[in-house]
């Protein structure tokens, strides 16, 4: 599988972008979560420093949403029962999203302290 062309290697990540949209809520929620950031920075005329900081936001959101999934299902798959290891794994890797969360709302609360201050 080594030395794949860029097309093939590119077709490989997007099929893993759609499959993480199509089996995860979670990674909906964020996707909607996104779309609603982009239009109220657009409808705010943000300026370009606060589009790249969202930016950066809600990809260290979608990143670790996405991670988790990976790690989740190679978990279940690798050990299907329950284990008190594989629950740690899996409960470090949903704080990570949880973290990367937090950051973009406080990226948010910044933005909109700049607009109302």
């Amino acid at each position: 599988m080594k030395g794949q062309g860029f097309l093939r290697r590119f077709g490989y990540a997007r099929a893993g972008i759609v499959t993480a949209f199509r089996r995860e809520r979670s990674m909906r929620t964020h996707g909607v979560a996104v779309v609603a950031a982009v239009a109220f920075l657009g409808l705010t005329r943000a300026p370009a420093q606060w589009w790249a900081l969202v930016g950066l936001a809600v990809g260290l959101v979608l990143v670790a949403e996405m991670a988790n999934t990976a790690i989740e299902t190679l978990a279940d798959h690798l050990h299907p029962g329950q284990h008190p290891e594989i629950g740690v794994v899996k409960d470090v890797a949903a704080g990570a999203v949880l973290v990367a969360s937090f950051v973009a709302v406080v990226v948010g609360l910044a933005y909109l302290a700049t607009l109302l201050g």
